[in-house]
């Protein structure tokens, strides 16, 4: 008689499936005492007092413990996903640890947006690299970006490690990587340095919503040549590559390969992408949600734009609330609070799926006129739900794998990781002509393979022959 295996361990936090390796919890250890370090500074005035030494600790220790672990934990493993022991686990199966470490993440944003003064301990650890990129001090925007690209870049060594079978997570892993770390942390903060505007080069209108509001175009334009150029970069990206772009790869040249927000998804979040709600009212909400915003911001931005055209003769203050509602609701609270702080309970594409006006405008481009989609050769699925499951974005993809059906939605962000999961290689993400992108069904696996042989059930006894 089998026996059958009983864990003795009663820890809240303990996965049965997964035992550390010495090495492990080495780096677990050096990544616990980073954080301490870094709690000690927040809590005292030894940032202030030895800023290079208490950066270079908590650097070293942050940075490196995570790197060693990836590299101890993946190069004893076959690369993918692998589904053992991700049930088990206290922090990806919203667990102790999940819960503990969203609402730290959470709080984490409410300091930072209106009680920046309570970072203060922690922020002044930054000055050194502060001053050597922007000749100032460092503010909580200077730390948020910095723990957000370090974030990037060490989650995106994980994910090279993890997904390297796939040529494809590679080389998109390391674009996301670069877009943060060059265009959306460096390069800005080296404008400052040579005092021209703070601009992000691969963020644009509606998800940089002010990007397109008069304050800020007068504000470019103002400051210098450069700042023209920033402002025609900022419309010709929305309204002449992005519908070109999209046209021929999708929303995922922008979603998975370039935005800063899908970068953190896919590096950081990358644990917690099954955690996406699959339901059809997730489905519901999601779509009245994200199209709402997406009507929000541009009425804001239109509102603002004839109350410049006017000087205030037709809407007075209305459009300015409109803004400043738009920027605290959606700007701060949706986007960071929510955005990031549930990736552990409810996934890790929360922003990009139920709140980014950006993902609206690429998701309908996508859907009526890109060439963009996922073939399936449904004779091949064997239901095993792995592609509907670490589907970030909660579109049930088995119920087009089984139909043999290609995949057409406007909410796919062509992360890829559907078709990197498949054990039978069903899916593929193609860019190929539009005609015939919405065919019927190839393939229906109850009807046409008789998977499912009961008389009455089905239909008819004589079904047709399967088209394979």
């Amino acid at each position: 008689m089998a026996s059958i295996p009983v864990f003795n361990s009663i820890a809240l936090g303990d996965n049965p499936a997964h035992e550390a390796s010495p090495v492990q919890k080495a780096a677990l250890t050096a990544f616990g005492l980073g954080l301490l370090a870094a709690l000690v500074a927040l809590f005292s005035d030894l940032g202030a007092a030895y800023p290079i030494l208490m950066l270079s600790l908590v650097g070293a220790l942050v940075i490196g413990g995570p790197l060693v672990y990836f590299w101890d934990e993946y190069r004893h493993r076959p690369p993918g996903i692998k589904n053992d022991g991700i049930m088990f686990s206290s922090n990806m199966a919203r667990g102790l640890v999940g819960w503990t470490l969203g609402i730290v993440l959470t709080g984490g944003y409410v300091l930072l947006y209106w009680f920046p003064a309570t970072l203060d301990g922690l922020i002044r650890v930054v000055d050194p690299l502060s001053y050597t990129l922007t000749g100032n001090p460092a503010n909580q925007w200077f730390l948020y970006g910095t723990i957000y690209t370090v974030a990037v870049v060490v989650m995106g060594v994980r994910a090279i490690l993890k997904y390297r079978h796939s040529r494809y997570q590679i080389i998109r892993t390391l674009s996301v990587m670069f877009f943060q770390l060059f265009l959306a942390f460096l390069i800005p903060q080296l404008l400052v340095l040579f005092n021209q505007p703070e601009f992000y080069f691969s963020y644009f209108w509606p998800l940089k919503y002010d990007y397109l509001w008069p304050g800020t175009i007068d504000y470019l334009t103002d400051a210098s040549a450069l700042g023209y150029f920033m402002a025609f970069w900022g419309a010709a990206m929305i309204f002449v590559a992005t519908p070109i772009l999209t046209y021929f790869f999708g929303k995922r040249w922008y979603c998975s390969w370039v935005c800063g927000c899908g970068g953190l998804a896919e590096t950081a979040g990358d644990p917690y992408r099954h955690l996406s709600d699959k339901s059809l009212g997730a489905w519901k909400v999601e779509r009245w949600m994200i199209h709402s915003v997406l009507v929000f911001v541009v009425v804001t931005t239109a509102l603002l734009w004839i109350n410049s055209a006017t000087e205030g003769g037709v809407f007075g203050g209305l459009s300015q609330s409109f803004s400043k509602w738009y920027g605290f609701g959606i700007g701060l609270v949706f986007s960071g609070v929510v955005g990031v702080g549930f990736y552990p309970l409810m996934g890790s594409r929360v922003w990009c799926r139920f709140g980014c006006p950006m993902a609206a405008i690429l998701g309908m481009q996508q859907r009526l006129f890109s060439r963009f989609r996922i073939t399936t050769n449904g004779g091949q699925c064997i239901s095993c739900g792995n592609c509907s499951t670490y589907c970030e974005m909660g579109i049930d993809v088995r119920w087009y794998a089984q139909r043999g059906q290609s995949i057409i939605r406007s909410s796919c962000v062509g992360c890829g990781i559907c078709s990197a999961v498949c054990p039978r290689g069903v899916l593929s993400l193609e860019n190929g002509p539009r005609e015939g992108r919405f065919g019927a069904p190839t393939l229906n696996l109850i009807k046409d393979l008789d998977i499912l042989d009961a008389p009455g059930i089905d239909g008819p006894a004589e079904r047709p022959t399967a088209r394979v």
